[in-house]
C-alpha cells in the first residue's frame, strides 16, 4: 500500500503541474489590470514647506520682499504647491499679523500694579484688514474649546482678551492663516493643508474649514503628528467615518507619507472611507536638502520611477555658517537640483512623468478579477505541493489537500494572512523546484560518465540556465495576481516575510544537494551525522553564518549600503535606466553558470549552487516590491539575467585559461 501511494504522489506530479500553468494563464489578466492601474497617474507634484520659507525669512533684512522673491524663483523652477500647517497666536505674531500679551505685560504698558489674580491673553491686531480676517477664527476656535473670548480695545486698535494663559493659548492649533493662503492661490500655487489631531473634533468647523479649502483647489492633504485628522475622536464621534465622508464630498484626497517610522494612526481606514484617494509622497528633509544637486536630483527621479512617488515635499532651515560668517540656507541648492545642473525636473520627465497636481490611481479592478484568483490560488497551492513532493513525496496529495482546506479557512479568517502566506509560499517553491531539477539534471549528467566536451558543457550550461530562470519565474504571476491590491502599491499594507524568501529556498537548495542527491536519504543522514567535526569546520562554518547574517541584514529596505556600492548603483542606474540587483548580476547568475559548467565535470562542484540559488530567488523577490511598477521589474530581472549570463561566460573562459595554465605548467612546478 505505502509502494502505491508513492507511485500515485509521483504521478500526481503531472496533474498538478497542469493546475499550476492553468493558475499562471489566470493570474495574466490580473497583472494586466495591475499594470492599467500603474500607468493612470503620472503627474509629479512638488511641494514646498511654506513654515520653512518663513523661518528661513525670519533672518533676511526684508521678511517679506525676501519670501515674495523666493516664492517667484521656487515657481519658475517646478514648484507648483505650497504645504501650509495650521496656524498658531504664535506664527501670527511671527508674520506681524497681532502682538501677544499678558496681563503683566498690559499692567506695565498702563502704567498699572499687575494683576494678582489675573494670567489672562491679550489680542492685539495690526490693522483692520488682519483683524476681520483673524478675528472670527481665533474666537471660534477658543469658544469651541471651552475658553472665553472678549472682544477689546487697546491703543485704538482692535483686540481679543482670551481667558487662558499666553503659555496655553500659543499651544492651540487653529486653521490655516487666510491671508497667507489667499496670497499663494493668487500668485498660482496650489494650496496642500497640513492638519493635526490635538484638538477636539468638531464636524461643523471641519466642514466650514474644507468649504473653504475647495474654493481655493485645495485636492490634496497632509496630516501632521501621529494620527489622521479625526482618530482620537473616532470611538466616542465616529469621527473618522464624518471626515472620511466630508473629504469625499468635496473632493480632497490624502497623501501617504513614505518611510514613516510608524504609520500615522488611523491613515487606513480613512485611506479605506475615501476609497483609496491617496498619493505617495517623498520627504526631502532639511539635511538631505544640503547635499549635491546630483543626490538630490536623482533621488527625486528615482523616487517618481522606482516607488510610485507622486509628490515630493521640499524642507528648508536656514544654519549658520561660521566659514561664511553668515545665516545660510538651502534654496539656492533646491533649486539647482530642480533645474540646472541637477536637472531633477528634466529627469523626471524623460521617465515620462510631468508637472501638475498629482493624482491618485485609477483602480482597474475587472469583474472577472474575482473569479480569476480563485483559479490562481489552486495554481498557487498545487506550486506549493510540487515542492513538497521533491522532498517528500508521500505527502504530496495530502498538501495540496490540506493546503486547499487551509486557503479556505484564512480567506474567511484572515484575508491579508491568506493572500500574503499564499504568496510567500508560492514565492519560496518556485526558485526551490527550479534548483532542485537543476541538481537533479547535474547528476543525470554525472551518472551516465560521459566526458563532455567543452562546447556540450557550455549548451547544456545555458540552457539549464534558461530553463532554470524560467522556472522560477513562473511563480511572478502568482505573487502579481495574489498581492494586487491598491493598498501594497500605496505600503499601506506591506508584503511580510521577505527574510524568509531570501533565506528558505538556500537552506532547502542545500539539504537536497546534502541529503538527496547520493540515493537514499537515511543513508545520506548518516553519513552527514558522522562526519568529523574538526577545528577548521568550526570556523569555516562560523565564517558562513556570519556571511549568511550579512546577506539577510541587506533584506528588505532597511539594510545598509556603503557609499561605494551607491556610486555603484548610480553608475548602472545611468547606464541601463533601471538598475539590476547586484546580487543577481554580480553573485547569483555568474555563479550558477559557473558552477553548473564545472560540475558537469567535477562532480562535488555541485555544493556552488546551493550559494547561486541567491539569483533565482532574487528573481522573485524583485516582484515581492509592490509598490515598483511591474514592468520596471521585469525589465530590472531581464537586465539582470542578461548581464549575469555574459559575466558568467567570461569567468568560464578565465576558468578555462586558468585550468589550461595549470595542467601545462604544474607539471614543471612538482619538478
Amino acid at each position: 500500500m505505502h509502494r502505491k501511494w508513492q507511485l500515485w504522489s509521483i504521478s500526481s506530479r503531472k496533474w498538478l503541474w497542469i493546475l499550476v500553468v492553468i493558475g499562471i494563464v489566470a493570474a495574466l489578466p490580473v497583472a494586466y489590470d495591475r499594470w492599467k492601474t500603474e500607468t493612470s497617474s503620472n503627474h509629479v507634484e512638488l511641494v514646498f514647506d511654506y513654515r520653512d520659507l518663513v523661518d528661513v525669512a525670519a533672518y533676511q533684512a526684508h521678511p517679506q520682499d525676501y519670501i515674495n522673491q523666493q516664492l517667484d524663483r521656487l515657481q519658475a523652477a517646478g514648484v507648483g504647491s505650497m504645504a501650509v500647517f495650521e496656524s498658531t497666536l504664535n506664527e501670527f505674531q511671527q508674520t506681524k499679523r497681532i502682538t501677544l500679551y499678558n496681563s503683566s505685560d498690559i499692567a506695565k504698558v498702563n502704567n498699572e500694579v499687575p494683576p494678582a489674580n489675573d494670567n489672562l491673553t491679550y489680542v492685539v491686531f495690526a490693522n483692520e484688514e488682519y483683524a476681520d480676517q483673524l478675528s472670527p477664527i481665533i474666537d471660534g476656535t477658543f469658544r469651541r474649546l471651552g475658553i472665553d473670548v472678549t472682544s477689546w480695545t487697546f491703543q485704538d486698535r482692535r483686540a481679543l482678551i482670551i481667558d487662558t494663559p499666553v503659555e496655553n493659548a500659543v499651544l492651540k492649533p487653529m486653521q490655516s492663516d487666510p491671508i497667507t493662503l489667499e496670497m499663494l492661490h493668487n500668485k498660482g500655487f496650489t494650496i496642500v493643508p497640513r492638519l493635526g489631531d490635538s484638538l477636539p473634533y468638531n464636524e461643523a468647523s471641519v466642514e466650514q474649514m474644507l468649504t473653504y479649502y475647495e474654493s481655493l483647489g485645495v485636492k490634496r492633504i497632509l496630516f501632521e503628528g501621529i494620527s489622521v485628522k479625526g482618530f482620537n475622536d473616532q470611538e466616542e464621534m465616529k469621527s473618522l467615518n464624518s471626515f472620511g465622508r466630508l473629504l469625499k464630498e468635496h473632493d480632497i484626497g490624502i497623501s501617504a507619507i513614505e518611510n514613516l517610522k510608524k504609520p500615522q494612526l488611523g491613515f487606513n481606514k480613512l485611506a479605506y472611507i475615501i476609497d483609496y484617494d491617496v498619493v505617495r509622497l517623498y520627504s526631502l528633509s532639511e539635511g538631505d536638502a544640503n547635499r549635491t544637486v546630483d543626490v538630490i536630483a536623482d533621488r527625486l527621479a528615482l523616487a517618481s520611477k522606482d516607488r510610485n512617488i507622486r509628490m515630493f515635499y521640499l524642507n528648508a532651515a536656514p544654519s549658520r555658517n561660521m566659514l561664511k560668517a553668515s545665516i545660510t540656507d538651502p534654496l539656492d541648492n533646491l533649486i539647482d537640483s530642480l533645474q540646472e545642473p541637477g536637472n531633477a525636473i528634466s529627469k523626471m520627465e524623460s521617465n515620462g512623468f510631468t508637472l501638475g497636481q498629482a493624482t491618485a490611481f485609477d483602480i482597474q479592478d475587472s469583474s472577472l478579477q474575482h473569479y480569476l484568483k480563485l483559479i490562481v490560488v489552486l495554481g498557487a497551492v498545487a506550486f506549493i505541493a510540487l515542492m513538497v513532493s521533491y522532498f517528500l513525496p508521500i505527502l504530496t496529495i495530502p498538501a495540496f489537500v490540506f493546503g486547499m482546506i487551509g486557503s479556505a479557512g484564512l480567506y474567511v479568517l484572515k484575508p491579508v494572512l491568506f493572500e500574503q502566506g499564499l504568496a510567500l509560499l508560492v514565492a519560496i517553491s518556485a526558485p526551490t523546484i527550479a534548483m532542485v531539477l537543476a541538481v537533479r539534471k547535474i547528476n543525470e549528467v554525472n551518472k551516465s560518465a560521459i566526458d563532455m566536451k567543452l562546447r556540450r558543457r557550455v549548451t547544456h550550461t545555458l540552457v539549464l540556465y534558461i530553463k532554470t530562470s524560467i522556472l522560477s519565474l513562473c511563480a511572478v504571476p502568482f505573487v502579481i495576481a495574489l498581492l494586487n491590491n491598491v493598498t501594497y502599491q500605496l505600503v499601506l499594507e506591506q508584503f511580510r516575510g521577505v527574510s524568509l524568501l531570501h533565506f528558505a529556498p538556500i537552506a532547502l537548495t542545500g539539504v537536497y544537494v546534502l541529503l538527496y542527491r547520493g540515493g537514499q536519504i537515511v543513508t545520506s543522514m548518516r553519513k552527514l551525522l558522522h562526519v568529523r567535526i574538526t577545528i577548521l569546520g568550526v570556523i569555516v562554518a562560523g565564517i558562513i553564518g556570519v556571511i549568511g547574517m550579512y546577506y539577510l541584514s541587506r533584506t528588505g529596505n532597511s539594510g545598509n549600503v556603503t557609499p561605494l556600492e551607491m556610486s555603484f548603483r548610480s553608475l548602472m542606474e545611468n547606464t541601463f535606466g533601471v538598475r539590476p540587483r547586484n546580487k543577481e548580476f554580480l553573485l547569483g547568475h555568474p555563479l550558477f553558470i559557473l558552477g553548473a559548467f564545472l560540475a558537469f565535470k567535477y562532480r562535488n562542484v555541485i555544493f556552488v549552487m546551493i550559494v547561486a540559488s541567491i539569483g533565482q530567488l532574487s528573481i522573485v523577490d524583485t516582484f515581492a516590491h509592490i509598490h515598483t511598477p511591474m514592468m520596471l521589474s521585469v525589465v530590472r530581472d531581464v537586465i539582470g539575467l542578461g548581464l549575469g549570463l555574459i559575466i558568467g561566460l567570461v569567468a568560464v573562459a578565465v576558468w578555462q585559461i586558468a585550468e589550461g595554465c595549470w595542467k601545462r605548467w604544474s607539471p614543471l612546478l612538482r619538478q
